[in-house]
């Protein structure tokens, strides 16, 4: 597997929008940026040799930047801390080809339900419902409004098809009555805390939702056994102890792999399976053939990579 081209940009602009959230435009440096869809999301670089994904949350026609909000998370590994703290306009900035785990699925109706920071990949389905003349509403909760961004442009272009509840004042609407005053056909589209995810798993009828997690279920997995990764591309056979992951012991054997969550969410650290039984643990759910071996291990003694 070659690894996937960068895109070189530049930090345009960052801007306050909510307390501890930041707006990043990345300008493109060359020609357009590569094309995205609602959902999307990106990985990118940063100058302390960490790799983030961000949704995309700009507009899908504006091929010369790039939009992402970020918060400053107080138990940050590194990512949005550096941005909060010490990232500036002008600076350079490699962003990968947008990918989408969540894409906008025809429906005759949407339901979107945002916490938080899940506003991101949300907008852009929001406003592509509305371009397109498709009933739409969101509900959106936080714990006030001055922490969850979008807030008031959000109610000033869409009025009463936008309902904002601050919970810490007005606590957590019945999700169960939302979802009995769901019309037919509805879809219903979901991104935000743990909480949030697990009331609308028990709401709404799964052939009728779709998520989108920034931190992995904790799930029971079989032991964490040995084998043999095999590298077709390159020839390589790379041992994975039992307690390391695959894609630190091929990183450590010196073969490029992208990588960015680490927690099997977001989908840079993808891998073509050749030969083998893989062991699925991540929450995108691996489409046939492909694997995330950040957290996804082997069933069989020897796994055969495209790498």
């Amino acid at each position: 597997m070659t690894p996937a081209p960068t895109q070189r940009t530049v930090v345009d602009r960052i801007a306050p929008l909510a307390d501890d959230v930041v707006s990043l435009t990345l300008r493109t440096t060359g020609g357009p940026l590569a094309p995205w869809e609602p959902g999307a999301h990106v990985d990118v670089t940063l100058p302390n040799w960490l790799t983030r994904p961000y949704s995309l949350c700009g507009d899908p026609a504006d091929r010369e930047r790039y939009r992402v909000a970020v918060r400053h998370d107080r138990l940050s590994r590194g990512g949005s801390e550096y941005i909060h703290r010490f990232l500036r306009p002008g600076r350079p900035l490699e962003v990968s080809a947008p990918r989408n785990h969540f894409p906008l699925l025809p429906a005759p109706r949407y339901l979107f339900l945002a916490g938080g920071i899940g506003i991101t990949p949300v907008l852009p389905m929001l406003r592509a419902a509305t371009a397109a003349g498709v009933p739409a509403e969101l509900l959106y909760l936080g714990p006030s409004t001055r922490a969850m961004p979008f807030a008031d442009s959000l109610r000033a272009e869409y009025g009463n098809r936008v309902r904002i509840v601050a919970t810490r004042e007005r606590g957590r609407p019945d999700l169960r009555a939302v979802a009995a005053g769901l019309g037919d056909g509805t879809l219903v589209y979901c991104c935000g805390p743990a909480p949030l995810l697990a009331a609308a798993e028990e709401a709404f009828p799964a052939g009728r939702l779709r998520m989108e997690r920034f931190r992995p279920l904790r799930r029971e997995s079989g032991p964490a056994t040995a084998f043999e990764a095999v590298c077709a591309g390159s020839g390589r056979t790379v041992p994975v102890a039992a307690g390391e992951s695959m894609l630190d012991a091929l990183v450590h054997a010196g073969l490029r792999v992208p990588a960015g969550c680490r927690e099997g969410v977001c989908g840079s650290c993808e891998l073509t399976v050749l030969d083998g039984v893989p062991d699925h643990r991540d929450d995108i759910g691996a489409p046939a053939g492909r694997m995330y071996p950040c957290v996804s291990r082997a069933r069989s003694a020897r796994l055969v990579v495209d790498l």
